[in-house]
């Protein structure tokens, strides 16, 4: 019976491994060696992450005293550039945490200065994260629509049966239907959630904004006629 074998990781010497290299070792010993890479690339992994949170930090406290909170003047780039030199990095690995160093950057701005520094500054108010989610509800909701667009449109009976009288009872095709309806309004409640007015404002261009605003007078004009056979009738007296 095969025990289980520590496998030490040490990652300025871990060699690249082939298939042939593991070819003797036992199921036993395969499960304690992919155990402890797992283990340490969590290791690594939440060390890297901490790492770039305080390069942020280090990054928005050089953007401080540049008086510089957009990163923009050439003073404050020249000494960033001399920071990341310095550290001798190869080009894609500084890319790469060049990139990550400014998502949390950004997720740092918001979180330090007011909604008015932000606009002074010519910073948006949301954060990267914060853009992140609001970019996956924005999907989400389209799919969401595109699903139920598709699947009421398969749905659909060949031929249009007479409307049953409301002492009828309904078949199972007319619940189908009305399940769909309510389905579809429900999804235009959540794409209409998510248009955002200081997009509208702030960065559509003229001609987009008019386009908009006419889909939005044809969604207006077909939700009022929906209305008039949805709103409960007024009494007579």
């Amino acid at each position: 019976m095969s025990r289980e074998v520590a496998v030490p990781v040490d990652a300025d010497t871990l060699p690249v491994l082939e298939l042939d290299d593991l070819a003797q070792e036992g199921e036993a010993a395969l499960v304690a060696r992919g155990a402890a890479y797992a283990k340490e690339y969590g290791r690594i992994q939440g060390v890297s992450t901490t790492l770039a949170k305080n390069l942020a930090v280090v990054v928005v406290a050089l953007r401080v005293q540049h008086d510089d909170m957009r990163g923009s003047s050439h003073e404050y780039r020249q000494t960033v550039a001399d920071m990341y030199r310095q550290a001798g990095l190869p080009a894609d690995s500084q890319g790469a945490l060049q990139n990550t160093v400014r998502w949390h950057v950004g997720n740092l701005l918001r979180r330090t200065m007011t909604p008015r520094q932000l606009e002074a500054n010519n910073l948006q108010p949301t954060s990267p994260l914060e853009r992140l989610q609001d970019s996956r509800k924005t999907n989400s909701a389209i799919i969401k629509a595109a699903k139920v667009s598709r699947d009421v449109t398969e749905s659909k009976p060949k031929t249009t049966r007479r409307k049953a009288t409301d002492d009828e009872p309904s078949t199972g095709t007319e619940i189908k239907a009305t399940a769909d309806n309510l389905r579809l309004a429900s999804v235009v409640v959540d794409i209409l959630g998510q248009l955002d007015k200081g997009v509208i404002t702030k960065h559509m261009t003229p001609g987009q904004r008019a386009a908009l605003d006419a889909d939005l007078a044809k969604m207006e004009r077909r939700i009022a006629s929906l209305r008039t056979v949805t709103k409960k009738p007024r009494s007579k007296g």
